[in-house]
């Protein structure tokens, strides 16, 4: 079964705090561990770097699905750790 796609809701951010990412991100150059904020994450969890070239592949490759994101925010943030748990 192919999962369901979603809009993004946007300042939710818990893709950009909840799982680890190893590539470099700008102003993060290790990249980032999971759980730990996102530099690039606005006041408002927005991305700072949306649609600009330096963000990283990883997070551009992202699509939002009801699977990982859940209906919540608070459910992608669990739902996120949980994966990133088992990974």
């Amino acid at each position: 079964m192919k999962p369901q796609k979603m809009a993004c809701r946007l300042g939710c951010g818990a893709c950009c705090i909840a799982p680890s990412i190893s590539s470099p991100i700008p102003g993060m150059p290790n990249g980032k561990k999971a759980g730990e904020r996102c530099i690039q994450l606005n006041e408002d969890n927005l991305c700072k770097l949306f649609g600009d070239a330096t963000r990283p592949k990883v997070c551009s490759d992202f699509s939002a699905t009801m699977d990982v994101c859940g209906t919540t925010n608070e459910q992608a943030f669990a739902l996120i750790t949980e994966l990133e748990r088992l990974t």
